[in-house]
């Protein structure tokens, strides 16, 4: 069994007395009494079962025990003290780096950048997109907006958005030898699909419509990224399977049309994701709220 932990106050003491080799010194830099110092240390030696100070009339002394006890407890409060540094130095520094997804940064988020920055100019931005996890550790992101279930062990996670699906394409679908206006003419168009973890997102809907997961008599085309299908879309190369958070700003544009109107919600969804230790500074609760109030306006427009 682990040897149990004597009180950090009792420590805290010690290493203050012995510091200044003096009780009295000690009491002044903790800001209590003389008299309160003295029975820390005491308790802690009757706690530990050892002596740690000679003590003389006009002096104190370390025993050997003592000693040798103050070198890992110097060390370990000078970690205490690095680390906390550390994350008071993250909290305080005004650059706010984000990690996310290369589409959702540029189809979702960089669009609407403009508002956090009028809000809040006193935040240097930096985002970092890529198709990986961050590693918060090593990666020196804040935080980062994250696809998937929500179970990440250790990190605090904010549902921003649900993920909902549906088929796009550009309006010159709408014509031709095979219009999109009808379900039956899909099988004669290309899907546009994604690789990875949204690999069956077309199955997913297709069985929601109650149609063959393997329809289409044209070949797929799969891309790494869905903002490479979303292109393909627009320019007219075929069908892609849209999350909405993806294609809504080229449907309000225009650039993309819903022909079916039949939209699924997956389980998974889109997550602000935070190390607990910067979850509650300033500049991460301005992002936070404001994910939050900018997702919020768009849902109430959307269902009015």
């Amino acid at each position: 069994m682990a040897a149990k932990l004597p009180s950090l106050n009792g420590l805290k003491v010690f290493e203050c007395a012995a510091r200044h080799m003096s009780f009295t010194k000690a009491a002044s830099e903790l800001n209590v009494t003389q008299t309160a110092v003295s029975h820390q240390v005491r308790r802690l030696e009757d706690e530990l079962g050892i002596r740690l100070f000679h003590r003389f009339k006009e002096r104190l002394e370390l025993t050997a025990s003592g000693h040798a006890y103050l070198q890992g407890v110097s060390l370990a409060f000078d970690q205490l003290r690095f680390s906390t540094e550390q994350v008071l130095e993250g909290c305080n520094d005004t650059t706010l780096t984000i990690s996310t997804l290369a589409t959702f940064a540029s189809k979702w988020l960089l669009p609407r950048l403009g508002s956090f920055r009028l809000a809040h100019p006193e935040i240097d931005l930096r985002v970092s997109a890529s198709t990986d996890f961050v590693d918060f550790v090593v990666g020196g992101a804040d935080s980062a907006i994250r696809y998937g279930s929500g179970e990440w062990k250790g990190l605090r996670a904010d549902w921003l958005m649900a993920d909902e699906i549906f088929p796009v394409c550009s309006p010159t679908l709408l014509t031709g030898n095979h219009p999109l206006t009808s379900l039956d003419n899909l099988t004669h168009h290309t899907l546009l699909q994604v690789s990875g973890v949204t690999s069956n997102d077309w199955s997913i809907w297709l069985e929601a419509v109650s149609l063959p997961a393997n329809l289409t008599s044209g070949a797929r085309l799969t891309f790494d990224l869905a903002l490479m299908a979303v292109q393909a879309a627009v320019d007219g190369h075929g069908v892609c399977i849209g999350r909405r958070a993806y294609v809504e700003d080229d449907l309000r544009a225009g650039r993309l049309i819903a022909p079916f109107g039949k939209s699924v919600t997956t389980d998974r969804a889109f997550y602000l994701v935070t190390p607990r230790d910067l979850a509650n500074c300033a500049k991460v609760v301005a992002l936070r709220t404001w994910l939050i109030d900018v997702i919020g306006n768009a849902e109430n427009r959307h269902t009015a």
